[in-house]
């Protein structure tokens, strides 16, 4: 089983948007295995986006990530990461695919609803960033075989 990062940004949050993209994952088969509401300083959304310092955008994108509460979810299953991507669509609204999130409720490509981990080794870095191992839990779905949820 694969696990991914994804975040439900301030604009989506501010929206009452979390339920809906939450639903989204959970209807894909995707399990949630962690989550939690956050409000990032500036300081910590720098951090996080570290990757993108030298980019242009990188200003604008953590002071939007610090501007209120996002939501972090921990997802599991089989080829989560490229499940989660495929869900989330194409970071600009506008050329993503109807149905799919970012598409049907993120408003520019800054505050596009959603970030997704987009590979493995990203992932690796961005779930720690977020989750402890006692706030992760493995469970099996109602309908799966198995039962009971335990900490990881």
């Amino acid at each position: 089983m694969e696990r991914t990062l994804a975040i439900v940004k301030p604009d989506a949050v501010a929206r009452g948007k979390i339920g809906e993209i939450l639903r989204r994952f959970e209807e894909a088969g995707l399990r949630i295995c962690g989550l939690k509401m956050v409000r990032l300083s500036k300081q910590a959304a720098e951090g996080f986006y570290h990757v993108h310092r030298d980019r242009p955008f990188f200003d604008s994108l953590t002071t939007f990530m610090s501007s209120g509460p996002s939501v972090a979810v921990l997802l599991e299953g089989e080829g989560a990461i490229a499940r989660v991507r495929a869900i989330m669509g194409a970071t600009d609204p506008a050329k993503a695919a109807p149905g799919e999130i970012r598409r049907d409720l993120g408003t520019s490509i800054e505050r596009n609803a959603v970030h997704g981990s987009d590979s493995a080794e990203s992932a690796a870095v961005e779930l720690p960033f977020f989750f402890g191992g006692v706030e992760t839990f493995e469970y099996a779905r109602v309908d799966r075989p198995g039962g009971g949820a335990k900490n990881r």
